[in-house]
């Protein structure tokens, strides 16, 4: 009974552990190819920002004026699934795993966002720190929304 017990609360924390890897903070996913199913499932877009947490000032000036304001990811989860790609100094690991994710997306600088469509392609990416509020930010995704959609 004991042994069940454990296997039954290692499989949880398994469980439990790989739930949170994909989600960078609330609303965030960390796994592009899990957003694109979620997208398709959706039909929404997918908002990929690739970021240096802990290193690149205008990264980290954008997560503090911007993407962790709640009137962002109210307003951008409207229209999008969002993803967050950190290559942190302090974390080898996922600096190491999120680097193949920049090369192949083609990302040579942080922060940059790239959006997919419900299929995967994509459809737009821009330099981040160019929409430096929550309303600029909102209001380039909501042009690039109707640049897409008149294609």
């Amino acid at each position: 009974m004991m042994r069940l017990k454990k296997t039954f609360l290692t499989a949880v924390l398994t469980f439990a552990a790989s739930a949170l890897s994909l989600v960078a903070g609330e609303g965030w996913m960390t796994n592009i190819d899990e957003a694109k199913k979620l997208s398709k499932e959706k039909n929404k877009p997918v908002f990929v920002e690739f970021t240096g947490s802990d290193w690149c000032p205008p990264c980290m000036m954008m997560e503090k004026n911007v993407f962790s304001k709640g009137a962002f990811k109210t307003g951008a989860e409207k229209d999008f699934i969002l993803v967050k790609i950190d290559i942190p100094n302090g974390d080898k690991a996922l600096r190491k795993k999120n680097e193949k994710v920049l090369e192949k997306y083609k990302v040579s600088g942080v922060p940059t966002v790239v959006l997919l469509d419900p299929k995967g392609k994509e459809f737009s990416r821009f330099s981040a720190s160019r929409y430096n509020t929550v309303d600029k930010m909102l209001g380039q995704l909501k042009k690039q929304l109707r640049i897409k959609d008149m294609f």
